[in-house]
């Protein structure tokens, strides 16, 4: 064990140097993650729960594939990764503070804080709660695994109707979230992919352009499937020279994506409506700025963004 020496009040190394010999002799887990969600620091509890080298530097959904991949640390359950992964991100960074229970493949059962700053960083720290009652775990747990369903696109894992409403009129209303954008987003000619290879290659496409859209954004900001081949992404903290880069770059990420694998030349496009929201501007009246710029992107040719008024 590491003996921590007595800090000094004027001497903030002796003090970082201190909490940081605290953290790793704790049994709390205690992780770091930056604004790109890469982990930048873990202590032993941490590194050893989710099965992370000591030097390890790697993203959250990394971690993640490599547990579920290996069956160790985080006890996943489920056959699509992805989807799993792209629910999640749902939900993960997208509140200041965010607390919830989380199994460990080891049997463990653990009680984890996320609180993230303005700026992305996230600290997350977790208690084992194994020893604790049980007998309402299962209620508590089918409870949590309903709303979680509630809230997801089942297709895509991405946020539902409901629960992106839900997310951006509470951007909304958060002035710390400001400047914010939204983009609508639509994929060209979904309609003959669909009618002409099939069901199962137009949920392809689908299930490849969430991927996509999740894999080109950052943590903070929002994606929800509305309906169909519709979609929307929620850029808090972004003016837009940011978004209409996060955007493009997401455009280009599509045209390069070959999803059906009974088609593997067939690729596709979207056109997207991007708009900068007024302060005092609901939800509806911002989607409905969005749908009139991806209107104009259609018209003008498709595969393109449009910025609105």
């Amino acid at each position: 064990m590491i003996e921590p020496r007595a800090p000094q009040s004027d001497d903030p190394e002796s003090l970082a140097s201190t909490l940081l010999s605290l953290h790793e002799d704790s049994p709390l887990l205690v992780a770091l993650f930056d604004a790109d969600d890469v982990l930048r620091y873990a202590n032993s509890a941490f590194r050893q729960a989710y099965c992370v080298a000591p030097d390890g530097r790697l993203s959250w959904t990394d971690m993640m594939r490599d547990n579920h991949a290996r069956k160790r640390g985080a006890a996943i359950e489920t056959k699509n990764i992805e989807n799993w992964l792209a629910s999640v991100r749902s939900r993960r960074g997208k509140l200041a503070f965010r607390a919830f229970e989380a199994d460990l493949a080891d049997g463990r059962w653990v009680w984890m804080t996320e609180t993230t700053q303005r700026q992305g960083w996230m600290l997350c720290v977790a208690s084992d709660i194994s020893s604790l009652r049980q007998d309402s775990r299962a209620l508590r747990q089918a409870h949590g695994k309903a709303l979680v369903a509630s809230q997801t696109d089942a297709l895509t894992g991405l946020s539902n109707r409901r629960h992106g409403m839900q997310l951006l009129e509470a951007s909304l209303q958060d002035s710390e979230l400001w400047p914010l954008c939204l983009a609508a987003l639509d994929l060209d000619g979904f309609k003959r992919i669909n009618d002409g290879l099939g069901h199962a290659a137009g949920d392809a496409v689908l299930s490849d352009f969430a991927r996509q859209l999740q894999a080109g954004s950052r943590r903070e900001d929002g994606c929800l499937r509305l309906g169909g081949d519709e979609f929307l992404l929620i850029l808090p903290s972004a003016g837009l020279p940011q978004a209409e880069a996060i955007i493009e770059r997401l455009l280009a990420r599509v045209r390069r994506a070959r999803p059906i694998p009974t088609a593997p030349e067939q690729g596709y496009s979207c056109s997207v409506g991007l708009v900068q929201a007024q302060w005092g501007e609901g939800g509806e009246a911002l989607i409905a700025r969005a749908d009139a710029a991806l209107y104009r992107a259609k018209q003008a040719g498709r595969n393109r963004l449009e910025i609105g008024d």
